[in-house]
């Protein structure tokens, strides 16, 4: 079955054409558009298989010929195939379609008019075991995609055998193939796709933290910097009258808070902001001091990794903030306690209580695990970061009065110095506090 050989290769060698000339358009379409190389191919559609339905016109020539029996069988069942084959190509490319019920009675009918033409006809009729290769592989997918393709071969080469003797080999051969590679370049295009539609999902998500990050940012230092502004102006004009050195100190500290405000905000546009926790600490305490409330500052345990910081710096400076704007108070502790796993810091004063936070509005947003009650989008922006990063943030009245919030995150320890102890470091627990407070 010399013709069958020739034919196959005459298919070869069109395909092997026809894919350089798509590498050669595809080289040429990414210099024109710039574009990446994956953004380029064929569109997800069923034409991209319809050529293939050349391979049947041995069978219709035999047929117009009159070279073939029965010639009205045959023309129904030429006509029955190219309708099922091109239904199924077309919705091989929607996953609901493909995996319908429907389409798997279609795809057996199929199989059922290609056994019966192969059968009874024989010779040409028998290429038409490679397209139905081909709806296999545009059909199935996945686990059972090399049984149905084994057992498709199978049947082809059975039916081929008893029609045509050795050629049945030439048949087998092609309708394996076909069914494999099918399966295998439809099923990659279609990952593909998929990871594109993951990559941009996941720039969009980034996008979104980052906004999300930024706005947070931007409230806690504007929050914090114009809190302390406002008490350090009210300082001012008390001041003004019985004490302008005092007064001018106070202007200079406004002064100096604006301008860290502004390296501030610039640090967090670009995302590289990372807070001392004592440069916080110094700031909390002149922030207390200049609105009348007593600060008291403890810090235990070694240096903490940068990051660590940060966070802890945040809840020092929202905690702060708040008890300056809101509670009252006449005295301000704030604890930093290092133990083995865990870092925690509580913020506690002896003000109004559960009027240290701002309200609530009447519809608030819903609330993300962990916080509880606690009310203002400080406290609550907090408990995120903090839950992120393995911690935990509580907030509320103190069992004596007053408001307390306690924040918790796992332990990371800086580097630690050359002579193997932490730097900058005094031995033991440190007490922080004004000249003239309580101890």
């Amino acid at each position: 079955m010399s013709w069958m050989t020739r034919v196959n290769y005459w298919l070869a060698l069109r395909h092997a054409e026809g894919c350089e000339r798509a590498r050669g358009q595809k080289k040429a379409d990414r210099k024109k558009t710039g574009r990446p190389p994956e953004e380029l191919g064929p569109p997800p559609n069923g034409f991209v298989l319809l050529p293939w339905l050349l391979m049947g016109m041995g069978a219709f020539s035999n047929l117009f010929q009159g070279k073939t029996p029965n010639p009205w069988i045959g023309l129904i069942g030429l006509v029955a195939f190219n309708s099922l084959y091109i239904a199924l190509v077309f919705r091989a490319f929607s996953k609901e379609a493909r995996e319908a019920r429907s389409t798997r009675l279609m795809l057996i009918a199929l199989g059922v008019v290609t056994c019966t033409l192969a059968i009874v006809y024989g010779g040409s009729w028998l290429l038409f075991f490679p397209l139905l290769g081909l709806a296999t592989g545009a059909i199935v997918r996945g686990p059972w995609l090399g049984r149905v393709g084994v057992g498709l071969t199978l049947l082809a080469g059975t039916t081929a055998a008893v029609r045509d003797g050795w050629g049945a080999v030439n048949v087998a051969y092609g309708t394996f193939l076909s069914t494999m590679v099918t399966a295998a370049i439809l099923s990659l295009s279609e990952a593909v796709r998929e990871l594109r539609a993951a990559r941009e999902e996941l720039a969009r998500r980034a996008v979104e933290e980052e906004r999300l990050r930024f706005s947070r940012d931007l409230h806690d230092l504007l929050g914090h910097t114009l809190s302390v502004i406002v008490v350090k102006s009210e300082a001012v004009r008390r001041l003004i009258h019985r004490d302008l050195d005092a007064a001018l100190v106070q202007v200079g500290d406004i002064e100096s808070v604006g301008r860290q405000a502004l390296t501030e905000i610039r640090e967090a546009v670009t995302g590289y902001r990372e807070g001392s926790l004592a440069t916080e600490l110094d700031r909390a305490r002149s922030a207390l001091r200049a609105a009348g409330i007593e600060p008291v500052v403890r810090q235990s345990g070694p240096p903490l990794a940068a990051q660590t910081e940060a966070l802890l710096g945040w809840v020092i400076r929202e905690a702060v903030t708040n008890a300056v704007r809101h509670s009252g108070a006449t005295r301000c502790e704030i604890a930093v306690e290092v133990a083995a796993e865990r870092v925690r810091v509580r913020i506690s004063d002896d003000g109004r209580g559960q009027s240290a936070v701002p309200a609530v509005p009447a519809e608030p947003p819903p609330l993300v695990p962990g916080i509880g009650g606690i009310g203002g989008t400080g406290l609550k922006g907090l408990t995120e970061r903090l839950a992120v990063a393995g911690g935990s943030l509580e907030a509320g009245p103190g069992p004596r009065g007053g408001f307390v919030v306690t924040a918790e995150l796992p332990v990371e320890t800086a580097e630690l110095g050359e002579e193997g102890a932490p730097a900058d470091v005094s031995e033991g627990a440190r007490v922080l506090k004004l000249p003239g407070t309580a101890a």
